[in-house]
């Protein structure tokens, strides 16, 4: 079984980024980044006329376009993508063939290779592979996440075949052709002209135990990988191609590889068909890192982004690597959520870049983040064009956690706390205890409102009896707000509880009628009364929770 890493940045644990999957996630770690600083974050709909100048492909839901500001300025961000990076950088990084232009003419290495359109017929570029001579690559002028390529290609027949399948099955019809160059695949992030993040992206692939059929490795890569933020939502499939591709090698889905053995399930490095990305940034060569920093930089305009590259195999002692393409709206998830090395954290420098005078350790970070569905429901119900994100007080926080013993389950002690947290303005939840007591965490800016809030824990108190406060430091990430955690359940459990002591009581009223149904007068009155009233109680108590 693979060694497979399940720690990242601290403040970008998995818990944090819970609820924001695929391109929500890039969106929301960068403003998150500029959020703890203490910028102010606002989250806007798609037609916000401050996107209008910004080309926003793709914008299907809220969450991808958002703004930072300070006392100075105002920032607007698409994803991983700011305003400093403008519209003519971002329409040469969706046209391949312009990207090509752009880094040839700066002298970075790139494919041989030539655009071709719909209408030229698969025989003229059968004849243009045969001059640039095999192995070559197929692949769509406007496909994404490595639909429709299709790599080392090494005859005629097979590229007939392919050109038929991704122009006219994938309807892919226009399409590029570029000669084959073998080695690994990098992604390298660059913000100016220094790299802050490189993978080396491995095509997926299982490694065999001696014991396990492929689809049985597969399926248990997938459960480790859905422990990670970004390969969650990037299963590996036992797709057609994936078949088909395997098949090649002499495997079925069925078949069992010998322990240690390697068993590559596709050619395509892409983390989107089951790639593993892999941190590289402190062993890559820096001749690799500056042609990345060159390919950035040959576009103007495109002041920070991704650079997608293979280092050619046969060139190792000069270590050129061949620029396939730029990213101006790249996916950070690879980077942050590496399946081996380490974290890099690629949203800081962004946010450097856009607002160098709130530069921080990341050990300064406050240790709080907010629930982006919560922030975004307006905008999602087509309440808000925009809504802004409670701002910090100050960027350091600290935080106690209260073990709280005694008769403290009462949903209106809880409240009661809550109140007092909230007008204190600080964030935290409560929580039962599997021993009956319950845990309070709270996070303030400052360690004396901490004190107050723990002197008014140990008040008397109409709801609770508190026998005993237990208290310790708080490390771990806390969400802004207050949460009575488990407050629905206690809320429905108090409802049965009234329900079954309502029936027991209407049962008992039946039971002492019938004993004493031939008792008359104030008898009768004094015992069925009072049962009757407490019912009475009861039923005021139930609606008084249901309000």
């Amino acid at each position: 079984m693979e060694e497979i890493n399940t720690e990242w940045l601290p403040h970008l644990s998995n818990e944090i980024v819970a609820n924001a999957h695929g391109n929500l996630l890039d969106a929301y770690v960068v403003a998150l980044e500029g959020w703890r600083r203490g910028l102010t974050l606002k989250w806007h709909a798609k037609d916000h006329e401050k996107f209008k100048d910004m080309s926003t492909w793709f914008v299907d839901r809220p969450g991808q376009l958002f703004s930072l500001s300070s006392n100075e300025k105002t920032h607007y961000f698409f994803r991983t993508r700011g305003d400093k990076v403008t519209n003519e950088a971002v329409e040469i990084g969706k046209d391949k063939d312009k990207t090509k232009l752009a880094l040839k003419q700066a002298g970075v290495p790139v494919p041989e290779g030539k655009q071709f359109s719909a209408e030229i017929k698969n025989e003229t570029i059968m004849e243009y592979a045969s001059d640039i001579g095999y192995p070559v690559v197929v692949k769509p002028t406007d496909g994404s996440f490595g639909r429709g390529v299709i790599s080392n290609i090494t005859s005629q027949n097979e590229l007939d075949y392919s050109l038929t399948y991704v122009r006219s099955e994938l309807n892919y019809p226009d399409i590029i052709l570029e000669k084959y160059i073998p080695g690994d695949e990098y992604r390298l992030y660059v913000v100016e002209s220094q790299v802050v993040g490189a993978i080396h992206r491995i095509p997926a692939h299982v490694v065999g135990d001696g014991v396990n059929s492929i689809k049985s490795l597969i399926n248990s890569k997938n459960s480790d990988r859905s422990l990670n933020p970004r390969l969650i939502s990037c299963p590996i499939t036992l797709s057609k191609e994936t078949l088909e591709f395997i098949e090649k090698k002499g495997y079925t889905a069925d078949a069992v590889p010998p322990k240690s053995e390697t068993v590559f399930l596709s050619d395509k490095s892409n983390i989107s068909l089951g790639g593993d990305p892999v941190d590289v940034l402190d062993e890559i060569p820096e001749a690799i890192k500056n042609v990345a920093v060159r390919a950035i930089q040959a576009v103007k305009g495109l002041n920070h982004g991704a650079v997608d590259l293979i280092r050619h195999t046969s060139h190792s002692s000069e270590e050129i690597g061949v620029v396939l393409e730029l990213n101006p709206t790249a996916q950070l998830g690879g980077i942050l959520f590496p399946i081996k090395g380490d974290s890099r954290d690629v949203p800081a420098a962004i946010i450097d870049y856009y607002f160098p005078e709130t530069k921080m350790d990341a050990m300064q970070k406050p240790p709080v983040y907010f629930d982006l569905q919560e922030v975004l429901e307006p905008i999602a119900n087509n309440n808000a064009v925009s809504t802004q994100v409670k701002s910090l007080e100050k960027v350091s926080y600290y935080a106690q956690r209260y073990k709280v013993s005694g008769a403290v389950h009462k949903l209106s002690y809880h409240h009661w706390m809550k109140t007092k947290a909230l007008s204190l303005s600080l964030i935290g939840y409560i929580a039962k205890l599997d021993d009956d007591n319950i845990e309070v965490v709270v996070a303030g800016p400052d360690k004396e409102t901490l004190t107050q809030f723990k002197t008014h824990l140990m008040e008397p108190n109409q709801h609770a009896e508190v026998i005993g406060v237990e208290e310790e430091v708080w490390e771990e990430p806390l969400k802004i707000g207050f949460e009575i955690q488990g407050e629905r359940k206690s809320i429905l459990q108090e409802l049965n509880n009234k329900d079954n002591d309502l029936l027991e009581i209407k049962k008992a009223q039946k039971v002492w009628e019938k004993k004493y149904q031939n008792m008359i007068g104030s008898y009768s009155w004094q015992i069925t009364r009072p049962l009757r009233a407490l019912g009475g109680v009861v039923k005021r108590i139930k609606g008084n929770i249901h309000t």
